[in-house]
C-alpha cells in the first residue's frame, strides 16, 4: 500500500479513532495510574509478560500517539517523548555515555546543553570536544580511543552555521561512533538525519513541533533496542516524562506543523531580502543567502533555508539592545518556533553560560541578535524592524555628532 505524505501522516497518524468513541481530537488521558483487573494482571504487567499501563510515569496513551507520530515523522523506528528539550538531549547522551568516555561536539551548540557537558565533566570525567566539522580530518582527528559519540547541532544556534550530515555520519560510522543530531531549527519537515544515517534525532519540541509558545517539551529518536533502554532507565529513573495535556497540545501543534514550516520560512526569506539593504546591518546569516558559505549545503541537506535570521547591527552590545527595546511586533523573548515573532540577544540570554572567549571562538558577538520569525503578515513584521533600526541608526549617529 501506497504510504501516505507526511501532512496527512502528521493529521490522521496513530489514532484509532473508532476505539476512542468516534472522537475526532485525541483524548487526553489525564490519569496518574492504571487500574488492573486482578493481582495476577498487575503482576504479569510489571514483569513484562503482558502489555499495558501501569503508572503514567511508565507510559501514557496521549503520549503514545504522540511518539508514535515522531517516530514516523522522523523516520526513526521509536521515540520517547521528554518534558523538556534538554531532557531528551541529557537523557540521549547519559544513555550513550560512562565515565571516562568522550563525546565530539560540534561547535556553536546550545548553552544549556554546553552547561550540561560541562557539568558531566567535572562530575563524571565524562570529557568533549567542541570541533568544527568543515572536513572529514576535523572529525577523525577528533576521534580518541575513548570517544564513543559525536553530537550535532545544525543549522548551530545562533550562528546559523551548517553541518554536513552525511560527511558526519559517514565518518562516525567508519570510526564506530554513535551519531546524535538535534534537529530543533529544522523540524522533521525541514531535515530528517535518520534517513541520512544518523543514529539519534533530538528536539526541543517547544519550537516549532508546538509551534505556539505553550508547551515546554523535548522528544528523542532512534533505534527501537536503545530508545527501550533509554525509556526504562534515564526517563523512568531520572524521571524528565512528559504529562498527558502537553502531549495533546503537541499532538494538536503536529497537524499544521508543515503549514506554518511553510510560512516561518517564507516570512525568514522576505525579512532577510529587506534586511539585506539596510545600512545599519553589518552582518546576516541566513542559509537561504546566496552569499551564505555553506549555501549549496543547506541546498542539499534541508527542504527550505528555515525561519531563523541571525545578523549584527553597527554599534554593539547597546545598539542591538537599544534596537530590541524599539521594537512593538517583534516580542523580546528567547525560544523560537511560535506564532509570534521573537528576537534575542545570544551573548547575554541564551549563551550567556558560555565563557565570552569561547563564544567569540563560536562566531557569537556582542552586537549579534537571532531572530525567530513568526506568522505574522511580513509587511508587519519588516515594518516594526525597520522603525527600530531608524530609531537606533539616529541615536547612533546624535551621539556621535555630540562628541
Amino acid at each position: 500500500m501506497k504510504q501516505k505524505g507526511l501532512h496527512t501522516r502528521l493529521i490522521h497518524g496513530a489514532f484509532d479513532r473508532k476505539s476512542q468513541h468516534g472522537s475526532l481530537s485525541h483524548p487526553i488521558y489525564q490519569t496518574s495510574t492504571y487500574v488492573f483487573d486482578n493481582a495476577a494482571q498487575g503482576e504479569a504487567r510489571f514483569a513484562g509478560e503482558e502489555g499495558g499501563y501501569i503508572y503514567s510515569r511508565l507510559g501514557n496513551p496521549t503520549v503514545t500517539e504522540l511518539e508514535a507520530k515522531l517516530a514516523d515523522a522522523e523516520g526513526a523506528e521509536e521515540a520517547v517523548a521528554f518534558a523538556s528539550g534538554m531532557g531528551a538531549v541529557s537523557a540521549v547522551l547519559m544513555h550513550l555515555l560512562s565515565s571516562g568516555d568522550h563525546v565530539i561536539v560540534s561547535e556553536g551548540i546550545y548553552g544549556c546543553t554546553y552547561g550540561f557537558l560541562e557539568m558531566m565533566e567535572t562530575k563524571y570525567g565524562i570529557e568533549y570536544d567542541l570541533i568544527q566539522m568543515n572536513q572529514i580530518e576535523d572529525v577523525s582527528r577528533a576521534v580518541k580511543p575513548n570517544t564513543k559519540a559525536v553530537y550535532v547541532e545544525t543549522p548551530i544556534n545562533p550562528t546559523m552555521k551548517l553541518v554536513d550530515l552525511e560527511m558526519v555520519i559517514r565518518t562516525a560510522e567508519d570510526a564506530g561512533l554513535w551519531t546524535v543530531v538535534d534537529n530543533t531549527f529544522c523540524s522533521p519537515y525541514l531535515q530528517r538525519p535518520i534517513e541520512m544515517g544518523a543514529d539519534f534525532v533530538v528536539h526541543s519540541a517547544t519550537k516549532y513541533i508546538s509551534g505556539h509558545g505553550d508547551v515546554i517539551a523535548g522528544a528523542a529518536c532512534g533505534p527501537a533496542e536503545e530508545m527501550q533502554v533509554i525509556r526504562m532507565t534515564t526517563q523512568k529513573d531520572v524521571g524528565a516524562v512528559l504529562g498527558p495535556m502537553d502531549a495533546w497540545l503537541l499532538l494538536r501543534g503536529l497537524k499544521t506543523l508543515p503549514l506554518r514550516m511553510d510560512r516561518h520560512c517564507s516570512n525568514a526569506a522576505y525579512i532577510f531580502e529587506k534586511l539585506s539593504q539596510e545600512d545599519g546591518i553589518e552582518r546576516i546569516v541566513y542559509p537561504g543567502d546566496p552569499d551564505f558559505p555553506q549555501y549549496d549545503l543547506a541546498q542539499r541537506q534541508m527542504a527550505q533555508p528555515g525561519g531563523l535570521i541571525s545578523f549584527e547591527i553597527k554599534g554593539g552590545k547597546r545598539a542591538a539592545q537599544a534596537f530590541m527595546d524599539e521594537l512593538n511586533v517583534v516580542q523580546t523573548a528567547v525560544s523560537l518556533g511560535d506564532a509570534e515573532s521573537l528576537i534575542q540577544h545570544p551573548a547575554s540570554m541564551t549563551h550567556s553560560v558560555v565563557p565570552p572567549d569561547k563564544r567569540l571562538d563560536m562566531g557569537i558577538t556582542d552586537s549579534m541578535l537571532r531572530l525567530s520569525a513568526g506568522l505574522e503578515n511580513p509587511e508587519d513584521i519588516w515594518d516594526d524592524l525597520k522603525q527600530a533600526l531608524d530609531r537606533v541608526t539616529d541615536q547612533t549617529a546624535g551621539e556621535l555628532q555630540t562628541k
